[in-house]
């Protein structure tokens, strides 16, 4: 994941012991396969299944990365409506773009970006935002074995449809105005493996009425050879005035080509 700065190319305007490699762009296609298990409270649950796709974009002198993101869902549990949960419907579909061109703002050091998410299956709503976003990568001496420091800001606005109203989907969700932060951080393990925090799940500001998410969040990943890739990971809420799930464990396998 690409993260957010405000910091300049030169990376001594961020810290001495890390420097910007935000314009370092994967330049391998990749697929991936995600699982997800997320507890609601009250005895309710969710699993997810999630395909995710990296196309890396060169358009003349623009670098950067598209990414589509399709799910289906299954929900039960003591709130779930008896035949619903024996089967999985489908859920959000995602377009997010990211990058940047060296004309455009050239000091800039950071990727800039959007995402699209599209009403398909129970969802109800469009919605859209920008973020923005950089890597750091540690120089000299790094005790910690931290690999990377890649935060990012992301802004969501979702907004009805004439043919998506409460009234003719009362099961919609309400609209999204959120603001989403990404601290993420990972740690070198051993040669082929990583610890990721907070990479997958993210802080989230509930702009409209106020209040806040905040998870832990841990993912492992190591790498088995040159193409694949197998992460598990768990999030867990402490801070949740703004509701968005209990706990959640999760897995990915990730193919480059």
């Amino acid at each position: 994941m690409m993260g957010l700065a405000f910091a300049s190319e030169d990376a001594n305007k961020f810290s001495s012991r890390f420097e910007n490699s935000s314009e370092q762009y994967g330049r391998d296609r990749i697929l991936e396969l995600w699982g997800y298990h997320d507890s609601q409270g009250s005895g309710n649950y969710q699993e997810t299944v999630r395909l995710r796709y990296y196309q890396p974009l060169n358009i003349n002198r623009f670098n950067g990365t598209l990414r589509l993101d399709t799910t289906y869902v299954r929900a039960y549990g003591t709130g779930t409506p008896i035949g619903t949960s024996d089967r999985y419907s489908e859920g959000n579909t995602m377009l997010t773009f990211w990058g940047n061109h060296p004309n455009l703002f050239p000091s800039w050091g950071a990727n800039l970006g959007a995402r699209v998410i599209f009403p398909f299956g129970n969802n109800g709503q469009w919605a859209a935002g920008p973020q923005i976003g950089a890597s750091f990568k540690p120089t000299g001496n790094n005790p910690l074995d931290v690999t990377d420091f890649s935060p990012l800001a992301r802004y969501m606005y979702g907004f009805d449809t004439k043919s998506n109203s409460f009234q003719v989907n009362p099961n919609q969700p309400t609209l999204i105005r959120n603001l989403q932060l990404y601290p993420t951080i990972g740690f070198r393990l051993s040669a082929n493996t990583q610890l990721r925090l907070w990479d997958e799940n993210g802080a989230v500001y509930n702009s409209d009425g106020g209040g806040w998410f905040v998870p832990i969040d841990a993912m492992v990943a190591h790498r088995i050879n040159k193409r694949l890739l197998f992460a598990v990971g768990a999030s867990k809420q402490v801070i949740q005035s703004y509701y968005q799930y209990d706990w959640s464990v999760y897995s990915k396998v990730s193919l480059n080509f």
